[in-house]
């Protein structure tokens, strides 16, 4: 037994924060009957400790209440998440400087240059920093999947399902410089498709080759109604473990690599990564995909998290995937989770995305007006609430930053995109 001053002492605290601790209700340690001092036991003397080790990173009291309570019960696995979610909340901290840092590097480096200095373009940079630092904290989960957690894996069964009239994809495959070509020799002659145009078709890359022209989507039916735009209802999960397992296929990893599923749900994607061999991360910002995806895959590491700021240091991964996920990101958030992704993943790093996406603007617009045209307020509603990127600014951008890209359609919108690093 020891007094408050003790205590402090013994803990290298104030009395102060102590008698906080108590007024809070985190501490309550027993009272003398003949003076009403209070006295500390050793397991006072502990729950102090842990709740100045929780105020040290940072923690709320709301969370360090609600921490001392799972503790209380005994119950490992909420403590967990709840570190993780401090953890989280500090590498996006992290993540914010070391944007701000750098955004500071270039005004510097603009200063440095010959000739007078053009004040507006540091103004650009600043705007450009607070543009991004707003898109970071702006996004919020407007769907609320923890609620959808326990019915997710039997929805997205129940809505899987290939378009009318369609099987394997036609993907386009530049000509353009930085553009990825398949090398391998056909499994099949050349045979003319529906434009009179011969192709050759690689199965094991399911990529289509026209030998004289761009495949572009404009030439089959991505465009029109028996796409899936008045065809049939629409289902965000249309050939889902069809996109699955092409992704797990485009990746192929090496047994041991070293893989990061982003928005990972109930750990579908990350599972089939896991089959092939993969040290599988997998997070998501819903604790409760995450505890259904624990109860699936209990091998695989999960954390909470999400893409604008990912809870790992520079470089821990061999490749990202992500699926049906990447849709819930403004145009903005999108470059920002893309930067991330890079930051994460090793030189020779891969990226694997799978979802929803036009074509190209134009691709979007006619998608828009037929669907206005057929009456399909589902698909206009789910067109407005989601952000479903541009393909083609995508691949535009990766290649940019030094990948050569590839990808399959699935059906009128789903996609999956490869990028590989040239380096």
């Amino acid at each position: 037994m020891m007094n408050i001053k003790e205590a402090a002492d013994r803990l290298g605290i104030s009395a102060r924060a102590i008698r906080f601790y108590e007024e809070k209700g985190l501490i309550s340690p027993a009272k003398q009957t003949t003076n009403g001092y209070r006295t500390y036991t050793e397991n006072d003397i502990w729950r102090l400790q842990t709740i100045a080790a929780l105020r040290e990173i940072g923690m709320s009291l709301q969370d360090i209440t609600q921490a001392l309570g799972e503790i209380d019960q005994g119950n490992q696995q909420r403590l967990e998440e709840y570190l993780e979610l401090q953890q989280a909340v500090m590498y996006a901290q992290w993540v914010e400087l070391k944007r701000m840092l750098d955004t500071t590097q270039r005004m510097i480096d603009l200063n440095r240059q010959d000739g007078p200095l053009d004040v507006s373009h540091l103004h650009d940079l600043a705007d450009s920093a607070r543009r991004l630092r707003e898109a970071r904290q702006n996004w919020h989960d407007r769907w609320n999947y923890d609620t959808q957690a326990a019915i997710h894996d039997q929805r997205v069964q129940a809505e899987d399902g290939r378009m009318p009239g369609q099987t394997a994809s036609k993907v386009r495959n530049d000509s353009k410089p930085g553009a990825m070509r398949a090398t391998d020799e056909p499994d099949q002659e050349g045979e003319p498709d529906h434009n009179g145009d011969e192709v050759r078709i690689d199965k094991n890359s399911w990529i289509v080759h026209k030998l004289n022209s761009v495949t572009t989507y404009s030439e089959d039916t991505g465009l029109g109604l028996d796409s899936g735009v008045g065809a049939r209802p629409f289902n965000i999960y249309d050939n889902y473990d069809e996109a699955l397992e092409q992704t797990a296929s485009w990746i192929s990893p090496v047994p041991g690599e070293k893989g990061l599923d982003i928005g990972t749900g109930t750990g579908n994607l990350a599972g089939k990564l896991l089959e092939r061999g993969a040290a599988m991360t997998a997070i998501d910002q819903s604790r409760e995909m995450l505890r259904t995806c624990r109860t699936k895959y209990p091998e695989m590491h999960v954390k909470l998290g999400n893409f604008l700021a990912l809870p790992f240091a520079d470089q821990s991964f061999d490749f990202v995937v992500s699926s049906f996920a990447f849709h819930h990101l403004s145009s903005d958030q999108q470059q920002l989770a893309l930067q991330e992704m890079q930051r994460v993943l090793t030189a020779r790093g891969r990226i694997c995305l799978t979802d929803l996406m036009f074509v190209d603007a134009t691709h979007r617009q006619t998608y828009i007006q037929q669907a206005e045209a057929a009456g399909h307020e589902d698909q206009l509603h789910t067109i407005r609430e989601r952000h479903f990127p541009l393909l083609d600014e995508l691949c535009s951008w990766l290649e940019g930053e030094g990948y050569v890209t590839k990808h399959i359609r699935h059906n009128a919108l789903l996609h999956t995109l490869l990028a590989v690093p040239l380096r």
